[in-house]
C-alpha cells in the first residue's frame, strides 16, 4: 500500500511541475499550450523513471 500512495504522489507533483515547466516553455517559444497532453506526459515519463530508479537501487544494495 506505501507503494502506491507513493506512486499517486509522484504522479500528482509531476503533473503540477510538468505543467508550470509546459507553460513557461510554451510562452518562451510561442507554441501552443496543450494542458492534459504536457501534464500526462510529464506524469507517466516521471513515474517510469522513479520506478525504475527505484528498482536498481533496490537490486544493487541487496
Amino acid at each position: 500500500m506505501k507503494s502506491i500512495i507513493a506512486n499517486i504522489t509522484v504522479i500528482f507533483w509531476a503533473f503540477i511541475f510538468g505543467e508550470i515547466l509546459g507553460y513557461i516553455t510554451s510562452q518562451l517559444t510561442g507554441l501552443s499550450y496543450n494542458f492534459t497532453e504536457i501534464g500526462v506526459l510529464a506524469a507517466v515519463v516521471v513515474l517510469i523513471t522513479v520506478n525504475c530508479l527505484s528498482f536498481m537501487f533496490k537490486r544493487s544494495v541487496k
